[in-house]
């Protein structure tokens, strides 16, 4: 990544950077840090994903897309690199093998995810943007965004994910996140285990980190959790930037959760931190305003033709689904229909365990065909907690949704359909959103 960015003039560098890594939230408090400095007046560059509904959603610039031509002419300086990285492969879907030891210094050939990082910071680049807001794609220390050297870097919760790449242990994934704290550069932390947490206290005192770690520095009250948002108020107690002690009354944000308050949490230190002079007022407005596709989104037909509740929430983690389900119930009550798929190398029966006794029926299905996944063992996993007869299996996600619609109408409650959680994965998230948005 570090010899693309060279060929490409340093594109990375071309404005400051927020760097966020971790296991869960990450995407929230991205889309938060975004919408406050689009509301504070930065041009603001905003890398994430997985996209729900457009690609672009992964590349954007404020709280929308870049210009067409952004992307196009990005598009095109990325082309002409790759063009002189393989200048003999690039039209061959099976070039020589002899041709990759001319790509990079390691002899490997850029990734899907190496060059569309790289996009990003053409696109941040081109459009001259005056911030970043860069989520990790995977991990952090081996990341395509870790060649960054960010004014602050931003952790969330840390839980067993990617087993097989980052290590299946918290202290070696953690390990693994850590790699983005950068030299002499400040680190705002979500609360953590034991022992992830002092894996990150060690790595900061390392790298001359002030660390900022969310449960000694702030304290959240007054949450009120309903079916349009969250409502809560924050206090940050001094630490580096932020002087004194700062109190944040009667802040809004259009998604509902507890966990949400603690996103912003770590969005408002950062921005504190990073940009100090932004005002209460626009860190407030900007979290008013927040649009996140995919995260307890309630979704309806494009035509408006009636239909039971749909919630979806991108959840793949046993912690994010427990707290996706806690907030479901506690809005919706117990006994909904659960519509359920995951990736394979997600722990299928950990996030069982978490959701088998809340729903009345749960629907089994295939998480899109992104990555891979064996619906037929998720099932198995909740079924053996189940039972056969309250789990049933539909790979087809077509299918799936049509039987959890079905199923919803006809066991109403109080003369209301079941209302419908759609969880387990971006994939799943964005494929359900199609169906129901086509219909």
């Amino acid at each position: 990544m570090e010899f693309l960015t060279k060929l490409a003039g340093y594109p990375h560098r071309c404005a400051p950077s927020i760097h966020i890594a971790g296991s869960k939230g990450k995407g929230s408090v991205t889309g938060m840090l975004s919408a406050i400095l689009t509301a504070a007046g930065y041009r603001t560059a905003r890398y994430m994903s997985p996209h729900v509904i457009d690609i672009r959603e992964r590349i954007c610039l404020n709280d929308s897309y870049f210009d067409e031509d952004i992307y196009c002419s990005s598009g095109d300086e990325l082309k002409n690199i790759t063009e002189e990285l393989l200048p003999h492969a690039v039209n061959s879907h099976h070039p020589p093998a002899h041709l990759f030891d001319k790509t990079t210094p390691d002899g490997c050939e850029p990734t899907f995810w190496e060059l569309l990082t790289l996009l990003f910071f053409l696109c941040a680049r081109k459009a001259n943007c005056d911030v970043m807001v860069t989520e990790t794609g995977m991990g952090g220390r081996l990341d395509s965004t870790n060649v960054l050297d960010p004014v602050v870097s931003v952790i969330t919760l840390i839980e067993l994910e990617h087993t097989g790449i980052l290590g299946n242990t918290i202290s070696a994934i953690a390990g693994e996140k850590a790699g983005i704290i950068k030299e002499g550069k400040p680190l705002v932390l979500a609360q953590q285990s034991d022992e992830a947490l002092e894996v990150f206290r060690k790595k900061a005192q390392e790298k001359n980190s002030r660390l900022f770690y969310i449960p000694e520095k702030t304290e959240i009250s007054k949450i009120n959790i309903c079916t349009q948002g969250t409502d809560f108020t924050l206090s940050l107690r001094e630490t580096g930037c932020i002087k004194n002690r700062v109190l944040f009354t009667n802040i809004s944000i259009p998604v509902p959760g507890k966990v949400q308050a603690e996103n912003a949490a770590l969005a408002i230190a950062a921005v504190r931190i990073a940009f100090p002079r932004i005002s209460e007022e626009k860190i407030k407005e900007g979290l008013k305003n927040i649009k996140i596709p995919g995260r307890f989104e309630k979704i309806t037909p494009s035509k408006g033709t009636e239909q039971p509740l749909l919630i979806i929430d991108g959840a793949h983690t046993p912690e994010s689904l427990a707290l996706c389900i806690e907030t479901f119930c506690s809005l919706y009550g117990e006994g909904g229909i659960l519509l359920f798929g995951c990736a394979a190398d997600k722990d299928a029966s950990a996030m069982a365990k978490k959701a088998h006794s809340l729903f009345s029926k749960i629907i089994i299905t295939t998480p899109g065909n992104f990555k891979i996944s064996n619906p037929a063992s998720v099932f198995e996993a909740f079924a053996s907690l189940t039972g056969y007869e309250k789990t049933i299996l539909a790979e087809d996600t077509r299918e799936a949704v049509k039987l959890a619609l079905g199923f919803a109408e006809a066991n109403k409650n109080e003369g209301k359909p079941l209302p419908i959680l759609g969880t387990g994965s971006f994939y799943l998230v964005s494929e359900i959103r199609k169906i129901i948005c086509a219909a």
